[in-house]
């Protein structure tokens, strides 16, 4: 069946190209209709109280996003006009200030000090705006971009809501340079190691083409997450262009045994269908392991990396041979001498040093646990943004002039005795951090009769038999203080309404960090075992993927500790996907060495002389292979602005690096001194050679 598929592609090879290309239309297509979700919060588990509380403020309180708008040193009546117009803005579904409240013509000393404090500070004033659709959603944008055109340099709007359109307004601007960076790069990593000038530009139109039908098939999932958009053509290019290298090479090695480039062609698609296909299995469990997150942000990831290597490698096989073979004379026609150093008297070196460097393999994984093991992380999303965002301004402001660090809102049963929410609000203001609180009941009072609460301040606080209280608190999103009030806060409002529920920023944040901390063990343990049992499976042993994972795990343990002694925090999704990424897509280069290894231990070779063959064979293209996940990573990571994107991407570069050198240091020693081992507990590890002894003994 492959024999005759190969026969087939290598036979009209322009019009393999011309389909290919015509497929590009579809998927362009579906490329512009996924939709890109900005708000990681949206994937908390769903079951989740604050998950369900953030649905309820969704519908039916139409609350799911909530601004707020600072108005620095101007008259009421400015005030008052803006509020009318942004009141009429599409998408807007209340906006509340002073003038829908008590009117602007009374003073401010005059307001109730329930009001007062909520939304005057110093020569600054607030106003309350809320949407119609989530926060992330396309109408909730397009009404934020109208607000920021209504108001002067002198008005900051700020909310979780406004963050995510300056989030995505920053990931549209740079994600261009992100993929100008990662061809040129990459281009310039393989002119260094490949012998002519134009086979890298064919590689990269193959993966190009796999990467745009990646992102067309994206479709069918409805959405992606903004951290998806922005790394994953990056990531596709850095773990599947080792299968074009390795399908390139078996063509060269088939072209002396015919007579006509398509039959070489065609036996090195046949050759390398199976081994390709078994290659890409580590690669896409690594990627597949992250869809065991509890966070949905890992299956958004893990599924469309997992099709990203699935249509990588049919891209290799399918589309790749008959640009090559398209293009085949130019390719030849501009050849250059390969600018790599030999590793000849790196190798003997480090087998003459084989138990120095295994001894060092052991000893290195003291430190790297112990620094992986105590890397700080941090949760607060803002903090991975510039800090010169008009946003984050605004957020500052707020923190700064209104001790309005985060906002809780709480959703209980309208039909709970107004006495009672006046005893819980009371008590709710006791609780160390919290600066204001807006409820319908609390607001009642001698000062303020209910005939004088306007209708638009009793639509935003009760709808369908529930009740909504706003409460600010001066302590921040992802702090051990606010993750302490929200524990108080959740047993005191579940001591009066056990079904009441408790959402905003801070407790999807909470949620998020319980969640991620699972996550990362979870992830990691599913990634090692999947990895472990294919190559297992692969090289029908016990040891040797033993070795092979505890190598790449070394590898990604450095990676991760570095952090630790840099004094640096990073981003809490890195880890998670480091530990998975790494793993699964540097694995291949101690598959590479090892199936080399064996075959040349099959051959009848010492352990010393079979890894020198196998490390010669190998060290090429480790090296190209991590070069171009190192280069296409590393310009993301130095231009990004956004540091969730920034560190994910620098710690794949570095990682690539690190892998890469453990595979040639670490590696060849490891597998040397083990060989004895391994050969008992492997099946026919050394069988080719037993078959050859026996047939020269005349057996």
């Amino acid at each position: 069946m492959v024999r005759k598929m190969a026969h087939l592609l290598t036979r009209r090879p322009k019009l393999v190209v011309a389909v290919a290309l015509l497929l590009l239309i579809p998927s362009l297509i579906g490329m512009a209709a996924t939709r890109i979700n900005y708000d990681i919060l949206t994937y908390l588990p769903p079951e989740l109280d604050s998950s369900k509380g953030e649905a309820l403020l969704e519908e039916p309180f139409h609350d799911a996003a909530t601004s707020m708008l600072i108005v620095e040193g101007m008259p009421p009546r400015y005030t008052d006009d803006l509020l009318r117009s942004i009141k009429e803005v599409p998408g807007v579904s209340n906006a509340v200030w002073l003038s829908n409240l008590v009117g602007i013509q009374i003073p401010t000393e005059m307001i109730p000090a329930q009001l007062r404090d909520v939304f005057f500070s110093e020569d600054s004033t607030m106003m309350i705006i809320q949407y119609d659709m989530p926060g992330a959603s396309q109408e909730t944008m397009e009404a934020i971009s109208k607000e920021r055109s209504l108001c002067n340099e002198r008005c900051f709007l700020a909310g979780f809501s406004v963050l995510i359109k300056d989030t995505r307004d920053l990931v549209d601007e740079e994600l261009p340079f992100y993929i100008l960076l990662a061809v040129v790069l990459s281009l310039v990593a393989m002119s260094f190691t490949m012998e002519s000038w134009l086979l890298p530009i064919a590689f990269l139109a193959s993966i190009g083409i796999a990467i745009v039908y990646n992102f067309g098939t994206n479709i069918f999932l409805g959405e992606i997450s903004y951290i998806t958009k922005a790394i994953a053509a990056i990531l596709q290019l850095g773990v599947t262009m080792d299968y074009s290298i390795f399908l390139y090479k078996r063509y060269e090695e088939e072209l002396p045994n015919f007579s006509d480039p398509r039959d070489a062609m065609a036996r090195a698609i046949e050759t390398a269908f199976t081994s390709l296909s078994g290659s890409s299995l580590t690669t896409i469990a690594g990627f597949l392991a992250l869809c065991f997150m509890q966070l949905l942000l890992g299956r958004d990831i893990g599924i469309v990396m997992a099709k990203g290597v699935v249509l990588g490698v049919a891209t290799v096989i399918l589309v790749l041979p008959a640009i090559l073979l398209t293009f085949d004379r130019q390719i030849g026609k501009y050849r250059h001498r390969i600018l790599m150093p030999k590793f000849e008297g790196i190798n003997r070196f480090v087998i003459r040093h084989k138990r120095v460097f295994t001894a060092l393999f052991l000893l290195l994984f003291i430190p790297a646990v112990y620094a992986q093991n105590h890397t700080q992380v941090y949760y607060k999303l803002d903090e991975a943004l510039p800090q010169d965002m008009p946003s984050i301004v605004a957020t500052n402001k707020l923190k700064d002039e209104y001790n309005m660090a985060s906002t809780h809102f709480v959703i209980v049963d309208d039909n709970l005795d107004s006495s009672r929410m006046k005893e819980m609000c009371a008590r709710i203001k006791e609780l160390d951090g919290i600066e204001t609180l807006i409820s319908y009941d609390d607001l009642l009072s001698p000062a303020i009769p209910e005939f004088f609460i306007p209708q638009e301040l009793k639509d935003m606080c009760k709808q369908d038999g529930l009740q909504l209280m706003m409460i600010n608190s001066r302590y921040p999103a992802a702090s051990d203080e606010v993750a302490a009030q929200l524990t108080q806060l959740t047993a005191l409002v579940k001591s009066y309404d056990p079904n009441a529920y408790i959402t905003g920023e801070a407790a999807l944040t909470d949620d998020l960090i319980k969640t991620a901390s699972v996550d990362f063990k979870v992830t990691n343990y599913i990634s090692i075992a999947a990895i472990f049992l294919i190559v297992a499976i692969v090289f029908k042993s016990v040891t040797v993927p033993i070795i092979l994972v505890a190598t790449i795990e070394l590898a990604i343990f450095i990676n991760q500790g570095i952090p630790y002694f840099a004094g640096t925090v990073i981003p809490f999704i890195t880890p998670t996907v480091i530990g998975c990424v790494q793993l699964g897509a540097t694995v291949d280069y101690a598959i590479l060495m090892t199936t080399r290894f064996r075959e040349e231990i099959q051959k009848g070779r010492s352990r010393e002389e079979a890894m020198l063959t196998a490390a010669a064979a190998s060290d090429g293209s480790i090296i190209t292979s991590s070069l171009v996940l190192f280069c296409a990573t590393l310009g993301v990571g130095l231009v990004s602005k956004i540091e969730i994107i920034s560190n994910i991407c620098l710690m794949l570069s570095r990682g690539a690096l690190i892998s890469a050198l453990v595979s040639i240091f670490i590696m060849p020693s490891v597998l040397t001194v083990c060989e004895p081992l391994i050969a008992h507990t492997s099946y026919q590890w050394r069988s080719a050679a037993k078959l050859r002894k026996k047939e020269s003994a005349g057996v």
